[in-house]
């Protein structure tokens, strides 16, 4: 299995996703496959459309488009003929019997794991309060509490539509930190973390710089700087890599 995040990055970036079974493939001679990558051939293939997982209605029960297949060890491709695929793509204007794939990977084997991802992916981006896309990080502030080792950290999140998303990072006495994510102008300590392979943990995970700007913490007192640079260094380290 892929992971969560190559695969949400895959649906985010294609109107289409269409579980497809494959009728005929045939190859592209390399003179007539301009940019094609060392180890891989063309197709031209032809699809029965099984379901349109992804995208507006109307798409025509049968579909063509070009892939470029990696071969194997002994360069050939794979037996393309009625294999199932998943296929991330968009439409061609004026060609509603075409589509063309978004990527050099955007064919996928079927298999219900598989498809089980895809579509639970799917339905996150579409609900009406899914989370926007981050681009970066804001102003970010520490303040200490009453009690020592006590303090709140609040770190602000920029996205591309500019919808309000914050972090917020509380640390008490004899406690473990915890962290929590704000959709919205208010804060909701309660929310928690996301969980991985969510749809809000790849919008952070992938979408956070590694490390806080300095721009963020900019005419701060350095102490509560650094306490930001750490709370926001516990985010990264929690939510882990966008594999």
């Amino acid at each position: 299995m892929p992971s969560y995040a190559s695969m949400a990055k895959l649906v985010l970036g294609a109107p289409l996703v269409i579980d497809a079974r494959v009728k005929t493939a045939d190859r592209v001679k390399p003179q007539d496959a301009p940019g094609l990558a060392a180890g891989r051939a063309r197709f031209y293939v032809v699809a029965d459309v099984a379901a349109l997982i992804r995208g507006r209605a109307g798409l025509p029960a049968q579909i063509s488009f070009l892939a470029d297949i990696p071969l194997d060890s002994k360069g050939k491709p794979p037996r393309m003929k009625k294999a199932r695929l998943l296929l991330f793509a968009r439409a061609i204007a004026g060609q509603a019997d075409q589509v063309q794939l978004t990527g050099i990977d955007s064919q996928r084997g079927w298999s219900p794991g598989l498809d089980a991802m895809v579509r639970g992916i799917v339905k996150e981006v579409l609900a009406a309060d899914a989370p926007p896309e981050v681009d970066g990080v804001g102003n970010a502030f520490s303040v200490p509490g009453a009690l020592p080792g006590e303090r709140e950290t609040q770190i602000f999140v920029t996205t591309r539509s500019g919808a309000p998303f914050s972090i917020q990072v509380l640390r008490r006495p004899g406690e473990q930190p915890r962290w929590s994510v704000s959709l919205g102008d208010i804060v909701d300590d309660s929310a928690g973390a996301p969980k991985k392979d969510t749809l809000l943990w790849y919008r952070l995970a992938c979408g956070l710089p590694r490390q806080l700007p300095e721009a963020s913490v900019a005419g701060e007192d350095p102490a509560n700087a650094r306490a930001a640079r750490e709370d926001y260094g516990l985010v990264i380290r929690d939510l882990g890599a966008c594999a």
